[in-house]
């Protein structure tokens, strides 16, 4: 027998109540996300020096930046769209 399709609310509720039930069960919450980290840090180092020439500081400085530079646009084009005007509830 198969399941009754799931609409997309169902679905996102299902979703939270799973994420929320596996963080409720993780006792070290930064080892969980470690790796998710060293990926995003490694990421920007890769984007500022593809070929690993600069020296270790420098790499970083300019990593930090580009992380920087990565979340002040999104916070802009957050801001953006927050700005326009709403197509919900104009019925």
């Amino acid at each position: 027998m198969t399941e009754p399709k799931m609409t997309p609310a169902q679905r996102t509720l299902r979703a939270k109540l799973a994420a929320h039930a596996s963080w409720a069960n993780t006792a070290n919450r930064s080892a969980r996300t470690q790796a998710a980290r060293k990926a995003s840090h490694d990421r920007f180092e890769r984007q500022v020096d593809p070929d690993g020439t600069l020296p270790a500081d420098e790499r970083r400085q300019r990593a930090a930046s580009a992380r920087k530079a990565f979340y002040t646009a999104m916070a802009y084009r957050s801001a953006q769209a927050r700005r326009r005007p709403s197509t919900k509830n104009s019925e």
